[in-house]
């Protein structure tokens, strides 16, 4: 009876957000890897779908587009992207791709240049961007793992964006938040992605939602 229940709501919420939709007036477009794609648990568990809720508690007309994929570097991102501005033409980004290339070793250069061009496309295409900063595991060493966290802050400035730190800040922390990997965080843990998210995104959202 509980399933039955949850499968009516759950059918209920996806015509409302669907009747819903057909009216908005700003996208938003989550950018990112596995981190933003639910990777280990039921999509509708992820920040994402979270965030979807959220403002559709609050009432706030948004759109939210998950374009994130598994696995991603900025370097298929950068490749995928112009497809994707084309498509949904979001009036926000949220920006969240470097933790593959980072656990890939990738050169920091070139992960630096792929985001700063992924910026400059939203910013043409008339998309705002919110950067989503990414630490890797210590285990890369410091002469790494720093600069490869500093990018982001030193991006964020340079191209005037805010920036949300770090975005599973404090959860790496909680092992048993983690999935068995080390790397993702589990269900219980999603919420607390929003809760690193939402204070850089909603005024945000706020200033676009009043021009």
């Amino acid at each position: 009876m509980r399933l039955i229940q949850l499968c009516i709501f759950c059918l209920s919420y996806s015509i409302y957000f669907s009747s819903l939709a057909a009216e908005e007036d700003l996208t938003l477009l989550v950018y990112g890897d596995s981190l933003s794609a639910s990777y280990g648990i039921e999509e509708e568990q992820g920040w994402v779908n979270l965030l979807q809720i959220k403002l559709l508690s609050e009432k706030l007309p948004v759109a939210v587009i998950n374009g994130s994929v598994s696995g991603e570097t900025t370097t298929g991102g950068l490749a995928r992207l112009p497809a994707m501005l084309d498509s949904y033409q979001p009036e926000l980004v949220i920006l969240e791709l470097g933790g593959n290339d980072g656990l890939r070793g990738l050169p920091l250069n070139l992960m630096r240049e792929n985001l700063a061009a992924m910026i400059d496309l939203a910013k043409i295409s008339g998309a705002e961007v919110i950067l989503t900063g990414i630490q890797i595991p210590p285990n890369y060493g410091p002469r790494y793992t720093v600069p490869f966290f500093d990018s982001y802050a030193a991006l964020a400035e340079q191209k005037s964006l805010p920036l949300i730190p770090f975005l599973i800040e404090g959860i790496p922390e909680q092992p048993e938040l983690m999935q068995n990997d080390g790397i993702h965080p589990r269900a219980e843990a999603q919420s607390m992605i929003l809760d690193n998210v939402w204070p850089i995104l909603k005024p945000q959202l706020e200033s676009l939602l009043i021009k």
